[in-house]
């Protein structure tokens, strides 16, 4: 089933559109890297350290922003000293560079058209101390992932932006983000308590050491010297001392935090205030020692829709006085908009006049009576007002996520509803509190006025409002407007209400230009100081928060090519909410940048060699290590399945004859199931006297001399082949059981006994509830279809399909029985693929059925078994399928009546394997489970459990642990005791 490659076929895939777009990659990047500056770097770091390609720029050179530029070169330090090695190399060769973690940033903050330094990939890790107090975190670390470990203490950190599931702690610092829950008192500026940075000169400094006082004035005298000047100078000037501390009263993270100056006393107290919110462009802040907050057992959701905006805001004074959580404001036209796309939303929504608005208020509490009585109070509170809908509060997760989902899901509504071809900024201002319902107006009529949508949405509690501009900047209209409307907006919020331009989200290229509009021109002069003694040669991230250049806000907007628009992916906004969960995130690429990539490819002229080049790298980076699995829609705000995307590809790439090869097999699947029974017996019987290794290397082999895309390798121990399936009646079944096809060929982990099979010990679990099943005898030889549908084969896919839905049709009785399937995967492709491929009359029966994951089944059976014993530890994961299927939780919920402790690892995503993908390419699944691995190594489990017979292999291989159907433990641990 040999299939063309991508590149070989750029008129069916990856064409340009037309004559090259005016920021398409030059020509002079096809082959990458310039060649001095490759070699340098290569010497400097070594070669795996450093991208090169033309893709690798290409895929770093957009970030969340409206912004585009085109890097040099990337690199992907490992330690504080390579980076030391990266910031000499600049200063003696007249270069420079930023520094680019999760790449969430709005503004522009993580983009360079010289050196990236990519410190999201080797900088992950964090260490709980202080029994929760506080934290140490790495630069690359997820802000989610902290938490995560935090919460068994109940402690979590201050800042919660809505990126915090993607972005980074480094990010965080860099921005001095905020969030919904975030007080300026538990910002990133007051929380953390040290660090470790490397400054401009080369210089590490742990400012936790002893010693470091001493240290940093060796290392940097001339900046240590000079900020002691600064704060003479400042609280010499009591009027703008004044200004400063007003200014930080609310949130501010426009220009540099002149506060430090008076809040440290010393250089580098001074300095190590200096660096949160300086987004990278006075030092690298490698580690940081973080204070948390307590965290809340128990809490609750309200709304509380009242006729007006001023009505809103009048609430959130008492609100925050009673001690609300947060308090978000939204206006009647974003929550009608909401209301008409997100399924279970009040009904009274959609009514709503223009001019009402609602706050989304959340409060914790110690436990339920306590959160009662707070409850109690806000309605109490709000019994005066004229409520639109009496305040009903909730602590229903569904409902609760529901609400959150509304008030971040704003973003990619717009985004998905914007005209294609535009662009999506995110603006963030501050109004001093008692200024924010007469600035919200303004906002909104400002909004109007330039024919923006005239939405907003913020943080009630802290006066920050947030809104989106729709622009398209191939049209000199659009851009012009957009100039007019950001001179208007800061003569808005800093002449009429002194408030900030920038709350949040940080300065970047977008708001550089307006620091001294804010700030005026003397605490300007300070700042642009700050940054000539940190940073005298201008290495570190020109132009981010200080630039001569009026119209820079205005230079290297993104172009939206039109592209592919499968699931929405043409509409992709590129936040990169979506890399996290990315099998291939830390091996190739991720879901947005393989949509960056194919938006270049529209953008370049259909001869053009950097086309050429493209489609050539995008074949194995963009396609082949794709795990399809579509988890990426999940965090997506707009729900864009880039799995989907890249199968339309493997679809289109496929040939006629490639697909009736595929028709073939799939006519003749009961044969394979036997070839593959053979060929694991011959490989277990082989690796037991030899080993695997000798079979790796002659898989390798082959695989050089064909294609890696191919022929699967043998990357570690391969299961024992599959025992027979066990004999059942079918009077008196309870259920029909479809053994998936990767169960009746793959058997158990070869470290485990050969008997019972999964199928046998399912049979044996369910006749002990007393739900026995039957297992028909014509189930060998069909399958879910996945195979098929995932690598692009549509004959054998819509054979397979019509095949296992006349069978499921006959086994059920027309659907008396259910279908109870033990492999979440197949389960999702019988719930949610069959169904399109068959003709009205089938369809209609079809989608009567009952179809069971062996985990839900399981979960029912539980209240009729006994467990004998548990164990201390079990280890969880979560399949990509599971959590489509929504039995992710159902899944930890079994193990913990199985261990006394059940663990998901902090970082699982889908592992992978994707069937044979892992196979095909180990390295994707090495890629995805690598945080998984980490917490796995220091914290063994005594079983490890998931539900696919493929992703246990391919978490085996990666990690080494024997990942097995936790239906094993189950039924082992359920079985009667033997008199």
């Amino acid at each position: 089933m040999s299939r063309k490659l991508f590149s070989a076929n750029p008129s069916r895939i990856g064409r340009g559109n037309g004559p090259s777009k005016s920021d398409a990659v030059s020509a002079s990047l096809v082959d990458g890297t310039p060649t001095d500056l490759k070699a340098d770097l290569i010497a400097l770091l070594g070669k795996q350290n450093v991208l090169h390609r033309a893709i690798d720029l290409v895929r770093f050179a957009s970030d969340a922003s409206p912004y585009r530029l085109i890097p040099q070169v990337v690199v992907q330090p490992r330690t504080t000293d390579d980076i030391a090695k990266l910031f000499r190399y600049c200063r003696d060769n007249g270069r420079h560079a930023t520094l680019r973690a999760a790449g969430t940033s709005l503004n522009g903050q993580s983009l360079s058209d010289d050196l990236l330094i990519d410190v999201r990939r080797h900088w992950y890790g964090a260490k709980v101390e202080n029994d929760g107090f506080r934290v140490r975190a790495r630069a690359g670390m997820i802000l989610g992932h902290i938490n995560a470990m935090l919460a068994r203490y109940g402690r979590r950190l201050g800042p919660d932006p809505a990126s915090l599931n993607a972005c980074t702690i480094g990010g965080v610092i860099a921005n001095n983000s905020g969030g919904m829950r975030c007080t300026v008192k538990n910002d990133a500026y007051q929380t953390v308590s040290a660090m470790t940075f490397v400054t401009a000169s080369g210089a590490v400094i742990d400012t936790s050491a002893p010693d470091a006082e001493a240290v940093f004035e060796r290392a940097e005298p001339d900046l240590a010297r000079g900020l002691l000047v600064l704060r003479e100078q400042l609280l010499a000037d009591r009027e703008l001392t004044d200004r400063v501390r007003r200014k930080y009263s609310i949130r501010n993270t426009h220009g540099y935090r002149l506060c430090a100056l008076l809040d440290g006393e010393t250089p580098l107290e001074i300095f190590r205030r200096l660096l949160v919110g300086s987004e990278g462009t006075l030092a690298f802040v490698a580690e940081a020692v973080i204070s948390t907050v307590p965290a809340p057992n128990v809490t609750s959701v309200a709304w509380i829709p009242v006729p007006t905006i001023d009505e809103a805001v009048g609430l959130v004074p008492s609100l925050v006085g009673l001690g609300a959580t947060a308090v978000e404001l939204m206006i009647a036209p974003a929550l009608t908009a909401a209301g008409n796309a997100f399924a279970n939303t009040p009904c009274y929504w959609k009514t709503l006049d223009p001019n009402a608005a609602a706050l989304l208020v959340e409060f914790g509490a110690k436990d339920t009576q306590a959160l009662e009585v707070l409850q109690s109070k806000v309605i109490e509170l709000t019994s005066g007002n004229h409520l639109l809908h009496p305040v009903e509060f909730t602590s229903v997760e569904e409902a609760v996520e529901l609400a959150w989902h509304v008030r971040e899901g704003l973003l990619g509504l717009v985004g998905k509803l914007r005209p294609k071809g535009s662009t999506l900024i995110t603006e963030d201002v501050c109004f001093p509190p008692e200024r924010l319902a007469q600035g919200a107006r303004d906002v909104q009529e400002l909004l109007s006025k330039h024919g923006f949508i005239p939405g907003v949405a913020g943080h009630a509690a802290h006066g920050n409002l947030h809104f989106t501009l729709v622009a398209d900047f191939s049209n000199p209209d659009d851009h012009e407007r957009y100039a007019v409307f950001m001179k208007e907006l800061v003569e808005l919020v800093v002449r009429k209400h002194d408030g900030s331009l920038k709350a949040e989200h940080g300065t970047g290229l977008n708001m550089a230009p307006f620091v001294e509009s804010e700030w005026g021109a003397k605490a300007t002069a300070m700042m642009w100081r700050i940054k000539e003694l940190a940073d005298p040669k201008g290495i570190l991230g020109p132009n981010v928060i200080l630039t001569r250049n009026a119209k820079l806000h205005l230079e290297n907007l993104k172009s939206v090519p039109l592209i592919e628009n499968v699931t929405d992916s043409v509409q992709c906004i590129e936040c990169g909410f979506c890399e996290p969960v990315c099998p291939s995130r830390n091996v190739t690429m991720t879901p947005r940048q393989r949509i960056v990539t194919r938006r270049e490819m529209a953008r370049q002229s259909p001869e053009s060699p950097m086309l050429t080049q493209l489609q050539q790298e995008y074949q194995y980076d963009g396609i082949e290590t794709c795990a399809g699995d579509g988890t990426c829609a999940i965090p997506c705000p707009i729900g864009i399945n880039t799995g989907a995307l890249i199968r339309e590809f493997r679809a289109v790439e496929t040939t006629p004859a490639a697909d009736n090869v595929a028709l073939r097999l799939a006519k003749n699947w009961t044969s394979v199931e036997k070839l593959a029974r053979v060929g694991l017996s011959a490989t277990h019987a082989f690796s037991t006297v030899f080993g695997y290794k000798p079979l790796k290397g002659l898989t390798g082999l082959a695989r050089a001399v064909a294609s890696p895309d191919l022929i699967p390798s043998v990357p570690g121990p391969m299961p024992r082949s599959a025992r027979a399936l066990p004999s059942t009646p079918m009077g008196g079944a309870a259920a029909v059981y479809f053994p998936a096809c990767i169960n009746r060929m793959f058997g158990r982990d070869p470290d485990s006994p050969a008997s019972p099979s999964l199928p046998e010990a399912f049979v044996e679990l369910s006749e002990r509830a007393g739900k026995p099943l039957w297992i028909p005898p014509d189930a060998i030889g069909l399958c879910c279809s996945t195979p098929w549908k995932s690598k692009g084969y549509p004959k054998g896919h819509e054979f397979m399909a019509k095949s296992i839905a006349d069978a499921m049709l006959r086994w059920s009785d027309d659907g008396k029985l259910p279908i109870v399937v033990d492999a979440a995967s197949c389960t999702l492709a019988l719930s949610q693929d069959i169904a399109s491929l068959l003709d009205a009359k089938t369809k209609a029966e079809y989608e009567s059925l009952t179809i069971i994951d062996s985990i839900a089944w399981c979960r029912d059976l539980l209240p009729k078994l006994t467990i004998r014993r548990k164990l201390g530890r079990v280890a969880v994961h979560p399949t990509c399928s599971i959590t489509h299927l929504g039995l992710a939780k159902t899944l930890k919920q079994i193990a913990a009546h199985l261990a006394d402790d059940v663990e998901v690892p902090i970082g699982t995503t889908c592992c992978g394997t994707a069937g044979d993908r892992g196979l095909l390419h180990p390295e994707l699944v090495v890629s995805s489970t690598r945080e998984v691995k980490a917490v796995l190594d220091a914290h063994p489990a005594e079983a490890y459990v998931s539900a696919n017979r493929t992703c246990e292999m391919g978490l085996r291989h990666a990690t080494g642990r024997p990942y097995e159907s936790f239906v094993f433990l189950l039924e082992e641990l359920s079985r009667p005791e033997v008199l």
